[in-house]
């Protein structure tokens, strides 16, 4: 269930865990309200770290990217799946010979375990890793790829994500990738697997907090399947906000480990107190919104806050679900506060 937080975010927790792709910017472009809110975040006393299932670019890469979209950051402050992933592989197989297929983030992180990049599977790698390598990643590098841990080479992906937000919209993530080598492996009489060390798994959630030492973090991203089952995962509380890959009909359906402490439109969420829905005789209040859970669909009537109005329908739609995700419809209420779908 959401929960109420009487003071705002920033000074209730000590560190934000930033998502970066449809939290900060997206194609880009840094998301409205993103900057000031970021800026007034940090002046109120909160440590500010980005952590990103992204592991094309360096840190030093995203961290000047983030400085000239306005939010100041070295390189200390981000946190990547690749630097997750190439933990995860030196800590195994220390000092081996790996083929890496991604982007420059992936590459650099590997070498700085002390692992030695080959390009081919005639090199015979120990591991495979894989990991977003953007529109430059070529077809070629997959097949060497598929090859190698067909001859039984250990894989490793940065992170599985299918999809990422850009700025012209959803686009393939490095899961789309890790699923190539997934089909062309299937011969095998036991198909292998990929460790995978991004968000939502503990490989991820640990380099975290070797890198910030939060000792009351919150988790913000747009994702449920990632920002927010790592949050559960890792027991800290997160916030979701609304301007990535998740809309207010996907939060509606989520499952309990999909299921964030707090809900906001935007950045500026982390600015404010938050109010929890609470139970009333006809049905979940917040605000100045009531909200029900019928045989057959979910409703809301009042006025106010639209994000309030969709606390309500948020406690109205996980309680008749309980365990599961919520299959009512909830179409018309949304309508009625004014949020968009997918």
């Amino acid at each position: 269930m959401l929960r109420s937080c009487e003071h705002p975010l920033d000074t209730a927790y000590d560190t934000a865990l930033l998502d970066l792709d449809g939290v900060v910017y997206a194609g880009g472009e840094a998301v409205p309200h993103a900057v000031p809110a970021l800026e007034e975040a940090r002046a109120a006393g909160m440590r500010l770290a980005y952590v990103t299932n992204n592991a094309a670019r360096t840190p030093q890469t995203v961290a000047g990217h983030l400085t000239r979209l306005g939010v100041p950051a070295g390189p200390d402050d981000v946190i990547t799946s690749a630097q997750a992933v190439a933990r995860l592989v030196a800590e195994q197989l220390p000092g081996a010979r790996v083929l890496c297929v991604g982007g420059e983030g992936l590459r650099v992180a590997l070498e700085e375990h002390g692992l030695l990049l080959v390009e081919s599977a005639d090199d015979e790698p120990a591991a495979v890793v894989q990991g977003f390598g953007g529109p430059g990643l070529r077809w070629a590098s997959l097949t060497e790829a598929a090859l190698a841990v067909g001859r039984g080479a250990a894989w490793f992906a940065s992170n599985a994500d299918l999809t990422i937000p850009s700025g012209r919209g959803i686009a393939p993530g490095n899961g789309a990738a890790v699923e190539v080598v997934r089909i062309a492996t299937r011969w095998m009489p036991e198909p292998p697997e990929p460790q995978v060390a991004g968000k939502p798994l503990p490989p991820m959630h640990r380099e975290t907090v070797l890198r910030t030492g939060a000792r009351r973090p919150l988790v913000v991203g747009d994702r449920l399947d990632t920002d927010i089952e790592g949050a559960h995962a890792g027991g800290v509380d997160a916030l979701l906000v609304l301007t990535g890959v998740t809309d207010a009909a996907q939060l509606l359906r989520a499952r309990p480990e999909h299921r964030p402490a707090y809900v906001a439109a935007d950045l500026r969420g982390l600015r404010t107190a938050h109010p929890a829905p609470v139970a009333a005789a006809d049905g979940w209040v917040c605000g100045g919104w009531t909200a029900r859970a019928g045989s057959d669909a979910l409703t809301v009537d009042g006025a106010g806050d639209p994000l309030d109005g969709l606390r309500a329908l948020c406690a109205a739609a996980w309680t008749a679900a309980g365990q599961e995700g919520c299959g009512l419809p909830a179409g018309g209420a949304l309508v009625r506060l004014g949020l968009h779908t997918r």
